[in-house]
């Protein structure tokens, strides 16, 4: 079956120049889409997922990968000064100030040039709940039962902004669902300070 969306095959340069000794962390791994994908290049993968039943599919589809039932809110089962984290619209659920927390709990489990590999609801994703569903905030809506968070971009520069460097933010369409799905794509490392024994950029 072609991969309709291959987007990890882009950055693999950069994980691999990225990787520290540690494992891939992968947020929101779902079915192990992209976890095979980076097992299948020979990285180590340790991934969450909140549904058993993903994690169960993840485990079946992926052999050589480590795979949890959690909330993404709840301790990493990896612990810090690693080189990469996959987050693939996996952090679209929560309201703003725990989004925050999120992604900086994220960066504080980078090493100092670590990266993030994050996708992002847009709020032009209008086949996927960007509109016409009841509102909880702004940009947050109730979809189907679950609460659901579109961003902008100026909420993606807010996201990234304390302790990043963001190197590619970009909008794009893809063709993974039924209905073409908008979304950010955005790539960001935890900035290096003088503190961690490098010049600040």
């Amino acid at each position: 079956m072609t991969d309709t969306d291959p987007w990890l095959e882009r950055w693999l340069p950069l994980i691999a120049e990225r990787m520290a000794d540690q494992p891939i962390l992968e947020l929101g791994c779902g079915g192990g889409r992209d976890s095979a994908t980076l097992v299948a290049t020979g990285y180590a993968v340790v991934g969450i997922d909140l549904s058993p039943t993903a994690v169960d599919r993840a485990r079946t589809r992926v052999s050589g990968g480590q795979f949890h039932v959690q909330d993404v809110r709840d301790p990493f089962p990896i612990g810090g000064g690693l080189g990469v984290i996959l987050a693939s619209l996996s952090l679209h659920y929560f309201d703003w100030s725990e989004t925050l927390a999120l992604v900086t709990r994220v960066r504080d489990h980078l090493r100092p040039g670590g990266v993030v590999l994050c996708r992002l609801n847009s709020t032009a994703d209008i086949h996927h709940g960007a509109s016409g569903h009841p509102r909880i905030d702004d940009n947050f809506y109730l979809v189907d039962g679950a609460p659901k968070r579109f961003f902008d971009g100026a909420a993606v520069d807010a996201l990234f902004a304390d302790g990043w460097r963001v190197l590619s933010r970009e909008e794009h369409m893809v063709d993974r669902y039924k209905q073409p799905k908008a979304l950010w794509e955005v790539i960001a490392e935890r900035a290096i300070l003088v503190g961690d024994g490098g010049e600040a950029r």
